[in-house]
């Protein structure tokens, strides 16, 4: 799960500014909460997109967030505090050589102070409540349940590849192969947190987190599993920090296929392409130090011929950042899209929303847990419009609370692009509907939206689709894990426990 980094700045970027401690004095006049509000601007945006108060209420920033971010600065209420929040062990030492924590504060109590003054005194006391009608009934897709059962589901991963659908569960550490029929033929240890499958001509490259908790100790693996069934599984690449996505193609042009990295971790994430050299061995060359890589993707986004790297950052700094190849195995980047840090950016695809020949951005924001579950009026799905020239502007905003995936095709064949999400992070208490919504589009910018009896019967992290059934249509699979409800006044762990329903197809009953 995404943990929280850091809603302010990571490390303290500044010239001129004394260590020393000064008088803890809050601002009382107008021009000092102009000051204040210059202090904040000036101290984040070297960091990361500024975020207004408005963002959160009153009580999270005072409990949660503004105590994260004195931590950044060496700003402890005990010195305990500090090698708690490194940790021990190999984890520990990777946070430790990154100085995410720094030993001393760096930060004099006179600019802190005034800057936590300006958060609580402008936050408001709560956000905005948005709720969208979704229609229960899908007249396009059949729940179809499996009678094999996991308890707790843990689902980390779905995948339709070739004839077999493949889930991963966290709790048993192996990856499941159903055939169409939804018999298990085939099953695979993985060590835990399986959570990306790339199928390649003869082999599942399986990304692997090796901790499905947050961790920077370098424990996740990309590992190779045979398709025949007569080789032998085999690591190819080891010491990932919580690597959740990896993306295949030929970055240097030397006719052998090089892969890019996600390596989400904790504290101390890491975008990275591996070079595969002719011995089948793989060079890591270093992308981008920042915190959260989520999805990274491979094409020729300048069309000059080489392929470049698109990627989302869900950490901090959060964001969809471009790595142009310059060639000769040369990136240079560039932020395509910045996005407050308390959006909890949860993935992003592209698409042409508008049949220009351009690529659009489909992006969801809806991670949630940084803190207790806070209903966010900005959560949902977006839709960013590409100009032609690799520069985007919001068109198309659905309100969904712990948005986490969202797929546009046009999956009843009227020639508009539809749009199927789940939620990770739904309001259980007020609009459990969101789990899953179908937004059938209307033409005109408008949308309806459905779902099915009981969305909430799972908990929806992960989601594919394919034409599984080969009929002709697009048909959905969706996966759930059990996870922590605050508060949980429905029950529904112990429903998810007691049914161990790891997931279900929609099937498109269109042909």
């Amino acid at each position: 799960m995404r943990f929280w980094l850091a809603v302010i700045c990571l490390v303290f970027i500044s010239t001129g500014c004394s260590r020393e401690k000064g008088k803890n004095e809050p601002p009382a006049s107008q021009d000092l909460e102009r000051s204040a509000r210059s202090l904040a601007k000036a101290y984040c945006t070297n960091c990361h997109s500024y975020p207004e108060p408005s963002l959160l209420d009153k009580s999270t920033w005072k409990k949660h967030v503004l105590p994260r971010m004195g931590y950044m600065y060496g700003i402890y209420p005990h010195d305990s505090v500090r090698m708690k929040l490194i940790g021990r062990g190999a984890s520990g030492e990777m946070v430790k050589k990154a100085n995410t924590f720094p030993p001393h504060q760096l930060l004099p109590d006179s600019i802190w102070v005034k800057i936590q003054h300006y958060y609580l005194s402008h936050a408001p006391d709560s956000l905005e409540i948005i709720s969208d009608e979704i229609r229960t009934g899908l007249k396009l897709f059949e729940v179809v349940e499996t009678p094999y059962r996991l308890s707790p589901p843990g689902t980390t991963c779905v995948a339709f590849a070739g004839d077999g659908l493949y889930i991963a569960d966290a709790h048993s550490q192996k990856l499941y192969q159903f055939n169409r029929k939804l018999q298990l033929p085939n099953v695979a240890n993985t060590k835990e947190g399986a959570v990306w499958l790339n199928n390649r001509e003869k082999s599942l490259f399986i990304t692997v987190m090796g901790s499905f908790s947050p961790t920077d100790a370098p424990s996740g693996f990309l590992m190779e599993l045979p398709k025949e069934g007569k080789g032998k599984a085999r690591k190819i690449i080891s010491q990932l920090r919580r690597p959740v996505h990896s993306s295949f193609g030929d970055l240097n042009q030397d006719g052998l296929e090089d892969i890019v990295i996600c390596e989400f971790a904790k504290w101390t994430g890491r975008l990275t392409w591996r070079e595969k050299t002719p011995d089948r061995k793989y060079i890591s060359h270093l992308l981008s130090t920042r915190p959260g890589p989520i999805k990274a993707y491979i094409k020729d986004f300048d069309n000059n011929g080489l392929p470049d790297i698109i990627a989302l950052f869900g950490q901090g700094d959060e964001g969809i950042f471009a790595y142009y190849n310059q060639g000769n195995g040369v990136f240079r980047e560039e932020a395509l899209l910045r996005f407050p840090p308390s959006y909890g950016s949860s993935y992003f695809n592209f698409f042409d929303y508008n049949e220009d020949g351009f690529d659009d951005i489909i992006h969801t924001a809806g991670d949630n847990a940084d803190y207790p579950p806070l209903m966010k009026p900005y959560h949902g799905i977006r839709i960013y419009r590409n100009n032609g020239a690799n520069q985007f502007e919001e068109v198309f905003f659905w309100h969904q609370n712990g948005a986490y995936n969202a797929i546009p095709l046009d999956f009843d064949q009227d020639g508009d692009i539809d749009i199927a999400s789940i939620s990770f992070f739904p309001d259980f208490e007020k609009t459990p509907d969101e789990s899953f919504v179908y937004l059938e589009n209307k033409g005109d910018g408008k949308f309806e939206a459905s779902t099915f009896k009981d969305p909430s019967r799972g908990r929806w992290i992960v989601m594919d689709h394919a034409d599984w059934d080969n009929d002709g249509d697009e048909d959905l699979v969706l996966g759930a894990l059990a996870f922590e409800v605050v508060p949980d006044t429905k029950g529904y762990v112990k429903k998810w426990m007691e049914s161990g329903l790891s997931f279900i197809i929609l099937e498109n009953k269109l042909q």
